[in-house]
């Protein structure tokens, strides 16, 4: 499976320490943020699988390699590739490179779609799962 979608962030003032470095929870962040971009890219904003599918998505589990740090006004590309979908989670390759293309930060996220109300697992829209799959290649 090799779904991806790349998504540009720049490295404000707020998000560094008192060195201009970002503080590494950002990162965290800045995946979040692309994780967002790609269902919103793809038709699913998170506030209609709340509203009409009752879904919504948690992460559950997060393993990260801080590889080289980047610094205020960095222009970041996030890359989020799907690495595996199965009927009630998704897992995440995810990197974060500088403009010059130097791998910064590396992750593997597993995200959990849950019920609203019961915030127990649940299975994914089918349309959400036939357009995951029109995308594999």
């Amino acid at each position: 499976m090799s779904i991806k979608f790349t998504w540009q962030i720049r490295v404000y003032y707020e998000d560094t320490d008192a060195a201009g470095i970002v503080f590494y929870a950002n990162y965290l962040r800045y995946m979040e943020r692309a994780r967002t971009e790609w269902l919103r890219s793809i038709g699913y904003e998170h506030d209609i699988l709340k509203e009409e599918y009752e879904i919504l998505f948690a992460v559950k589990s997060v393993s990260v390699e801080y590889i080289k740090p980047a610094y205020l006004d960095d222009l970041l590309l996030v890359t989020s590739s799907l690495l595996k979908k199965r009927g009630a989670s998704l897992i995440f390759q995810q990197t974060i490179k500088n403009k010059n293309n130097e791998l910064l930060i590396e992750a593997k996220i597993k995200v959990a779609c849950l019920n609203v109300i019961t915030l127990k697992a649940s299975a994914m829209p089918e349309d959400l799962i036939m357009e995951l799959a029109s995308n594999d290649t």
